[in-house]
């Protein structure tokens, strides 16, 4: 039989000098999955991450690792006998020793921990590069250098902590490509931790959202995007901007018109929308209900800041072929194929 390689975090807290970086923190990492840790600076993940690898005790709750207990109030479980790899956000790999030492690092001696480490570069795509020194690779790879050495020793589980923050925009969409795909060849059981919410949406099976030490939504990145459950998470995940509404028998009534959906609500509720970019239309026009306060070329579509009428601020994608200027008079309306996610306060309502 396999290892079971199921993480499980129940009731997570972890304070310093008195004040609580980690509240109350519950999820489980299935054998195989990729969780991604995602939230502002501050909020918590990297202190969530290094509790399970061991490097910071628990003030309260527990940790189970491979079905194994690694921590609670009064057990700490030294980090290496966790059977955890780690990627740093340094990579942390040793400049004086050569990209085969690196991997081999923690494997001992002999036959075997030669072919291990043979296997591990071929596998990660630097065969052959194994009397290079560290200095001499690109940041790419330095990264899968790093990687091979955490998964070397084939740990039940693998933490990553913001692993492409070093690398520049193009090779970073690049290497989490890679990252994703050789963790998956692995069947390698994972939590990822960055700030990016672009790429905790591409590298997560799931993705936690994390706000001031609590887990306030984890799911799949389909429906975290889609149905997110508080205001932060519509906030954090996409460019969300939020439309004010009430309630009506037709539907939510607002300064861009009638939606018709159904909430589950009195009439006359006060409500927000949270609105995508691409949920909403533009179109200039001489007595619109706003005008443009930027416009930000993408690329392939521009991103245009607007304001309405009563001051709200919304932003649409439009095709890099409509160019319209700072100040001009737009009608903005309603452009969408799927439910929009509504809130009272900070809580999503269907």
């Amino acid at each position: 039989m396999g290892v079971d390689k199921k993480v499980v975090c129940q009731g997570l807290y972890k304070s310093f000098a008195g004040k609580m970086v980690v509240r109350n923190v519950h999820f489980q990492v299935a054998a195989g999955e990729i969780l991604a840790l995602v939230g502002p600076s501050g909020c918590g993940k990297t202190t969530t991450l290094r509790t399970i690898a061991g490097f910071e005790t628990l003030d309260r709750g527990r940790i189970e690792i491979a079905s194994q207990l690694v921590a609670d109030e009064g057990w700490h479980l030294p980090p290496e006998k966790r059977r955890v790899g780690m990627v740093f956000q340094d990579y942390a790999i040793f400049p004086h020793l050569t990209v085969a030492q690196n991997v081999a690092f923690g494997l001992g001696r002999g036959a075997a921990a030669i072919q291990r480490t043979q296997d591990m570069l071929a596998f990660v795509g630097l065969a052959g590069l194994g009397e290079t020194m560290p200095h001499e690779l690109s940041g790419g790879q330095q990264q899968r250098v790093a990687l091979a050495r955490a998964l070397a020793p084939e740990p039940v589980i693998l933490l990553l902590d913001e692993p492409f923050s070093n690398l520049d925009y193009t090779l970073r969409k690049q290497v989490r490509g890679e990252v994703r795909s050789l963790l998956k060849e692995t069947g390698a059981t994972a939590i990822f931790v960055t700030h990016d919410q672009e790429e905790a949406l591409f590298i997560g099976d799931k993705v936690a959202v994390m706000n001031e030490g609590c887990i306030e939504q984890i799911d799949t990145p389909e429906i975290l995007f889609h149905q997110p459950k508080s205001r932060f998470v519509a906030s954090f995940v996409g460019e969300t901007s939020f439309l004010p509404g009430t309630v009506s028998s037709r539907g939510i009534e607002t300064l861009l018109g009638i939606l018709p959906q159904t909430i589950l609500l009195r009439e006359g509720s006060q409500v927000e929308l949270a609105l995508r970019p691409d949920d909403l239309a533009l179109a200039a026009a001489a007595h619109g209900n706003g005008h443009i306060l930027s416009r930000q070329f993408m690329g392939i579509a521009h991103l245009y800041r607007i304001a309405l009428t009563d001051g709200v601020v919304v932003q649409s994608w439009q095709p890099h072929t409509l160019n319209l200027p700072v100040g001009t008079s737009v009608l903005v309306s309603f452009q969408y194929d799927h439910p929009l996610s509504c809130f009272v306060g900070e809580r999503a309502v269907n």
